[in-house]
């Protein structure tokens, strides 16, 4: 692994140093990148892609009985129960009295802003001392003073989405550890698919890995490396010119996590997120909508998401919505 080797692992800024770039196209204040694409041509665009009226929602629960699946070194949610009938039973002290005698419920949830289905902020990664657009890395420190998710969620994240079902392209149920795939893929996919990846399309990559974690939790962290799109110049020459806003994956970081050639841990997050500005969507569950396009073959469709708005924060939990 390449990260059992970081003598020999080139750095990010030398890696990516011929790779293309967003910074500045939109001004110099710019906190939402490409999703300046998705203009409200782009969302029409998307609507008419509205055949059925059929609704199916892409995040993963969180507090699943059988666990969450987050990123190693991350703890998943916990939800406590602050307020249930036993609050009242017995004549339990400070308990509120409502006139008329109402009960409640409350709960709370403790949890990483991006140990579930979430939005990236633009801001979140970085090499070099600058995040997106150039600003200076230490306006991190304390909370994203630039480029946080907020900007994001006030914006909104609509436009045509395709499905681009890799596991099953491959004739697989997921993918493999460490198992790669191009953009050249992802077009013969689409082909197959009876489809085309056009200019500012939201781009949802199904490899159903997240699966394995379900079957053998212990096994899915050893030797961690999930599948997924690695870098190429030509990879990121292919998201800079196809205009593409968002990329959205059913996996916990959206591309091989170590880069098979240099051994390098998430270039794509530097070069499409860092440097031009893509935003990234992680963990989703898309069994349902896989299943929808394979039996009725409708692939392309609108999709509709908004993070939470949260001041200053790296990421935020979200329920992608499509609509066929």
């Amino acid at each position: 692994m390449g990260h059992d080797h970081t003598y020999d692992v080139p750095a990010m800024g030398e890696l990516l140093k011929d790779a293309p770039s967003n910074w500045g196209r939109w001004g110099p204040d710019d906190e939402v990148g490409a999703l300046n694409f998705l203009t409200s041509s782009e969302v029409l665009r998307g609507v008419k892609h509205i055949q059925q009226g059929k609704v199916i929602t892409l995040q993963r629960l969180i507090g699943d009985p059988r666990g969450d699946p987050v990123w190693p070194g991350r703890t998943p949610a916990v939800r406590t129960m602050v307020m249930d009938e036993s609050s009242w039973d017995g004549d339990a002290k400070g308990a509120p009295q409502f006139p008329g005698g109402m009960h409640y419920s409350d709960d709370k949830i403790e949890a990483f802003l991006q140990g579930s289905t979430q939005y990236d902020a633009l801001g979140h990664v970085w090499y070099d001392g600058q995040i997106w657009n150039g600003y200076d890395a230490r306006t991190t420190v304390g909370g994203m003073h630039k480029a946080s998710v907020e900007p994001l969620a006030q914006r909104g994240i609509v436009g045509r989405g395709v499905l681009l079902d890799m596991a099953r392209f491959r004739g697989k149920s997921s993918l493999d550890k460490k198992e790669t795939f191009t953009h050249k893929d992802l077009e013969a996919c689409a082909r197959a698919q009876g489809h085309t990846i056009d200019k500012h399309d939201i781009v949802i990559i199904r490899t159903n890995f997240l699966s394995q974690f379900f079957e053998d939790q212990e096994q899915f962290y050893q030797d961690f490396c999930e599948p997924g799109l690695c870098y190429s110049r030509e990879l990121v020459e292919w998201f800079y010119e196809k205009e593409i806003p968002n990329l959205v994956t059913d996996t916990i970081a959206n591309e091989t996590t170590y880069d098979p050639k240099t051994g390098v841990a998430l270039p794509l997050h530097c070069a499409l997120m860092r440097n031009l500005g893509v935003t990234l969507t992680e963990i989703c569950d898309l069994e349902s909508l896989a299943h929808s396009c394979a039996t009725d073959g409708q692939y392309t469709f609108l999709y509709v998401a908004a993070p939470l708005k949260i001041h200053q924060a790296s990421g935020s939990p979200v329920n992608p919505v499509v609509i066929k």
